[in-house]
């Protein structure tokens, strides 16, 4: 049986903070996916869907640096759309780019 190691990958917020993120512990990850699935529903409405985002990543927070999921307000302000989309994508293994071509549009 071959094992796969998840490495863990560094993200840099606006304000220099770094984070080093890594796919979600299950506990986490259910809710997360739970969130993510509503992306689908409202893909035509950019507000809506980039605050589902931001819902996931303050969950993943949770696991990453969780001093940074308590306020969503603090968390968006050192945020942009491309660190917004790696930290999706490391913690859920979800390629944004391919999976929901309308929320990769969001910010364009």
């Amino acid at each position: 049986m071959a094992t796969t190691v998840n490495e863990k990958k560094t993200v840099t917020l606006i304000d220099g903070t770094k984070v080093e993120v890594r796919p979600l512990k299950i506990s986490l990850l259910r809710e997360f996916m739970k969130k993510f699935e509503g992306i689908a529903s409202v893909a035509d409405d950019n507000d809506k869907s980039m605050n589902l985002l931001m819902e996931c990543v303050q969950i993943a927070m949770r696991q990453y640096k969780p001093e940074l999921a308590d306020d969503l307000d603090v968390l968006e302000e050192n945020l942009d759309l491309p660190t917004v989309y790696k930290i999706v994508e490391e913690a859920s293994g979800i390629s944004l780019s391919t999976t929901a071509p309308s929320v990769g549009n969001l910010g364009k």
